[in-house]
């Protein structure tokens, strides 16, 4: 594990923060890896319910760190980015990104596998892939022009521009914008209230939302299969049990 990734517990919530200051957190190859290292921790994890993408400084994270990639062009589909990018749209558990300062390239395409993203009015965002010499990554191609539409997606994408996290928000990029240095306590308490959800229910819910079946028919069905089995769940009876008694629901067993 590189000291440049710090990874906290907050009770039932995973903190993974960029700590690499003195490079505005640009990402190295085993960066990369304590990443992936540490999100799979975390999904797996059975005591840990959220998982939450942040700084320790004043950055977000400025992309990759292209030294080290140029020390080591022969990337393939087993190498530190691609893991990091195939976990994060793979993540079955929900997944909070807390943004503050600059947020470049990949720290910008991540952001559309996460479920709930909370940015400082400080925040900067950009897909500056083509000005490298490079195309975005992260399926951002697919799903930014799914978000926001393809003129919008062509602009971002195409001139590359910087653009602030208002416009971000107006866009429905983000969640909400919030003071500066105060994204992260955002993304936690979103985290908590996540974490007293019934698992199973929450869970399923985050899945038949990146299901690959797009015609309503076909979605409708899997819905209708998911519903039937929480209905054997535990969690059900408990929010039952719960009802009856006429006190909140507790889910920290399951």
């Amino acid at each position: 594990m590189t000291q440049d990734i710090l990874i906290e517990t907050h009770g039932p919530v995973r903190v993974i923060k960029f700590n690499r200051a003195e490079k505005k957190n640009a990402i190295t190859l085993a960066m990369y890896e304590a990443l992936s290292d540490a999100l799979v921790e975390a999904d797996q994890a059975a005591d840990i319910r959220a998982c939450i993408l942040a700084t320790a400084n004043e950055n977000f994270t400025t992309g990759n760190d292209l030294q080290d990639f140029l020390a080591h062009p022969e990337l393939d589909e087993k190498a530190g980015p691609a893991r990091f990018i195939t976990q994060i749209s793979q993540m079955k558990k929900p997944l909070i990104a807390a943004v503050e300062g600059l947020c470049v390239g990949v720290g910008a395409t991540l952001l559309l596998h996460c479920d709930f993203i909370y940015a400082s009015e400080q925040a900067s965002l950009s897909f500056p892939f083509v000005n490298i010499a490079l195309v975005p990554e992260a399926g951002s191609t697919l799903l930014l022009e799914r978000l926001i539409g393809h003129q919008k997606a062509s602009e971002l994408l195409m001139l590359g521009e910087s653009f602030e996290a208002r416009l971000a928000l107006e866009l429905g990029l983000i969640n909400e914008l919030v003071s500066k240095d105060k994204a992260l306590a955002h993304a936690l308490e979103t985290a908590q209230k996540l974490a007293q959800k019934p698992p199973t229910a929450l869970l399923a819910t985050k899945a038949l939302m990146k299901s690959k079946t797009r015609d309503l028919e076909g979605r409708m069905a899997e819905e209708f299969i998911a519903f039937a089995s929480c209905l054997k769940s535990p969690e059900l009876q408990e929010a039952i049990q719960a009802f009856m008694e006429k006190r909140a629901p507790d889910y920290s067993d399951f």
